[in-house]
């Protein structure tokens, strides 16, 4: 008797491969579904990565959130509960047997709506978890993610159907081991919910100083509360975290434009050219113009061959 779930990889990798004919990450006809190809074991590379739910059909994945290691290919699923700066690297991967992935975005208020619809009852609770976390993947989640993805055939129907079976698929993953941990985001009150005002408070003035009582205000929190929930959903201090966003953008605009370093470092917060100078070589392992012509040999150098 064939394995269902053998067989569900199988229509789900069939899919990704027509939908990324090349090598990156590809949106889909479904804004919040998006597929994954490559062909090599490349990295490291740095991002954000949203909250979402991440399944790799072929190959394997590595990512770090700080110093934290997460590994995980076919028969698992990570989920990511905030939107945290990462590291990443394909670890498995080559032209016949390419790394196939696909990503669900989600947000807290698609969450509460799962719960409110579903009729669980909630407590917001005081205990924060990190935001990753990878568990196995179940036949009934895969059969949801499948219908998900075979509406990207029919495009007339993903406007009424896409939402619900997102739904269903939200559903399927808080009914796992760590649901209970994912539900929180979208509890007012819960230190989790909390802690993700301060990300978004964060993200959306990277490029600001900030004073860490303000952040606390945002929580409702002590200061010295703010620091330890904060680093027990990212791995990391808020300053930490802004610094991860600040690089990361800052190597995003060097690579897109041609731009002079040290506008870069005003651009994106810092007041030393020094400092950022530094910050950058210790986080990517070159100063910012060398890492950059790196980089774009990189690009340039299979279009050469």
């Amino acid at each position: 008797m064939p394995n269902p779930i053998y067989s569900q990889y199988e229509e789900l990798t069939d899919f990704i491969r027509g939908y990324s004919n090349i090598n990156g990450t590809h949106q889909t006809a479904i804004p919040s579904l998006f597929f994954s190809r490559q062909t090599s074991e490349i990295g490291p590379s740095y991002g954000v990565h949203k909250t979402s739910l991440c399944i790799v059909v072929q190959g394997l994945k590595e990512v770090y959130l700080a110093q934290d290691q997460y590994i995980y290919g076919p028969s698992d699923y990570l989920i990511t509960s905030h939107n945290v700066p990462v590291t990443g690297q394909v670890l498995k991967a080559s032209n016949n047997d390419p790394y196939l992935s696909l990503k669900l975005e989600f947000t807290p208020n698609q969450i509460l709506e799962v719960l409110n619809d579903a009729g669980i009852r909630t407590v917001a609770r005081n205990n924060t978890k990190r935001a990753m976390y990878i568990n196995k993947i179940e036949s009934a989640l895969l059969d949801a993610v499948l219908r998900l993805v075979r509406l990207l055939e029919n495009p007339n129907d993903i406007p009424v159907l896409a939402p619900l079976v997102t739904k269903e698929i939200l559903y399927r993953v808080l009914q796992g081991r760590n649901g209970m941990a994912l539900e929180q985001i979208a509890i007012e009150a819960s230190s989790t919910n909390r802690i993700h005002n301060v990300i978004d408070q964060i993200i959306k003035n990277y490029d600001r100083p900030f004073r860490v009582e303000e952040l606390a205000d945002i929580a409702n929190m002590s200061v010295s509360s703010l620091h330890r929930h904060f680093k027990e959903v990212t791995a990391m201090s808020p300053i930490q975290y802004q610094k991860q966003l600040r690089l990361q953008e800052a190597r995003r605009l060097l690579l897109s434009e041609t731009t002079d370093a040290s506008d870069v470092a005003f651009q994106v917060g810092y007041e030393s050219p020094s400092q950022f100078s530094r910050e950058y070589s210790r986080m990517f392992g070159f100063p910012p113009i060398e890492d950059i012509k790196r980089l774009r040999a990189e690009v340039e150098q299979p279009i050469k061959s």
